[in-house]
């Protein structure tokens, strides 16, 4: 099993930054890759970013792009989602998930996720 644990979540004004952490323990980090989704209450959980093993590669969804850097240090074994110019629109519980494939970008391509961290957007 990989366990993973979101940290960094809070309060944050509009336009604030934020920087998420997950960190994983249990097998070899570098063999998955990782991605970042969020959930509003009533909603689906929804696919934030997402770094390929090595990190050479990653994917953003719309909402995001040019706002959030995805990232991870595989000697630390933690991910990171840098997150910049945030909108109300980004309040949710943020989730870092793990998987197989080298890059993924359906939630159903995830094998392993954390507890998640809640984001609030608001001044």
């Amino acid at each position: 099993q990989l366990q993973l644990v979101e940290s960094g979540g809070g309060l944050v004004q509009p336009g604030g930054s934020r920087r998420l952490s997950c960190a994983a323990s249990g097998r070899t980090f570098s063999n998955y890759g990782m991605g970042w989704f969020r959930q509003v209450p009533g909603q689906e959980r929804e696919f934030v970013a997402a770094i390929s093993y090595g990190g050479t590669s990653t994917s953003y969804a719309d909402s995001v792009k040019g706002r959030f850097t995805i990232s991870r240090d595989n000697a630390k074994n933690t991910v990171y989602l840098q997150m910049t110019t945030l909108k109300p629109e980004d309040t949710a519980v943020y989730y870092c998930a793990a998987t197989v494939l080298r890059l993924a970008i359906m939630r159903h391509g995830y094998n392993y996720w954390g507890q998640g961290t809640q984001v609030t957007v608001s001044s």
